[in-house]
């Protein structure tokens, strides 16, 4: 009797262990379905209850009042320098030059970022992270590249003949009549072109983007690993208010 016992509990045991073993099944078709998200979709009151809760705290975080700006900030109020041009790039160099500093035990000579990566202006008032988004929608970090004199050279020609209001900082390039740079200035020095030079940027730049094509002649690439947006925001905690304006960081001679 205790035999068949046994026997019973060691079949049934083999029947549960291969019972239990995985299977596995293929598909026999995939279909994707592309589904466009317009006012005639309904929602979906389940989700819209389950997302609510961190939709608020997000709101929130990027509501919250960092800092004031006393005027408008635009790109298109100087021919060749702009007031939102400058204070972005003026934060470039204050935000990313510690850390610069910290990994090289070298400073950055001067900034240089493209007028149409500012996208959006800052508006006359209270200024938080959301603001900092709208500013600078890309995943963009700030490098820095070592380049010679004659790199540097190719650089100043692109900034005198682009036509464009790219900002800059720490930097002054006097333009003759024709738009031909005839004095540069960097961090209070004339430029030398037999030195090394060490230009903060945003990766996208420095990849070739807008027409950077100068930087593929660097020597080095210092990735900080700080987003530019992030450096706004940075910014952005750290003053009251801000002002800044056109300058004469760009000299047009007659």
């Amino acid at each position: 009797m205790n035999l068949k016992i046994k026997h019973f509990v060691l079949f049934i045991t083999i029947g549960i262990i291969f019972s239990c073993r995985d299977t596995v099944t293929n598909p026999s078709e995939i279909v994707g379905e592309q589904l466009l998200v317009t006012p005639e979709l309904e929602a979906v009151d389940s989700i819209e209850a389950f997302v609510k809760p961190y939709q608020n705290r997000i709101n929130t975080v990027l509501d919250s009042t960092l800092a004031y700006v006393s005027k408008d900030l635009v790109k298109d109020d100087g021919s060749r320098n702009t007031s939102a041009g400058n204070f972005l790039a003026d934060l470039v160099l204050e935000q990313a030059n510690p850390i610069f500093k910290s990994r090289t035990n070298k400073d950055i000579d001067f900034v240089v970022l493209n007028h149409g990566g500012i996208r959006s202006i800052i508006s006359k008032g209270n200024v938080n992270a959301r603001t900092a988004y709208q500013i600078m929608p890309f995943e963009n970090y700030i490098v820095v590249v070592e380049m010679d004199g004659k790199a540097v050279s190719d650089l100043l020609d692109f900034l005198a003949k682009s036509g464009k209001a790219h900002p800059i900082a720490n930097m002054q390039l006097t333009l003759d009549a024709s738009g031909n740079y005839v004095k540069t200035e960097i961090n209070g020095q004339p430029f030398n072109e037999t030195k090394t030079y060490y230009v903060a940027s945003n990766d996208y730049l420095v990849q070739g983007g807008d027409d950077m094509g100068f930087f593929k002649n660097r020597n080095a690439v210092t990735n900080t690993d700080y987003m530019v947006r992030n450096a706004i925001i940075d910014y952005f905690k750290k003053v009251d208010t801000i002002i800044t304006s056109v300058d004469d960081r760009f000299i047009q001679l007659n």
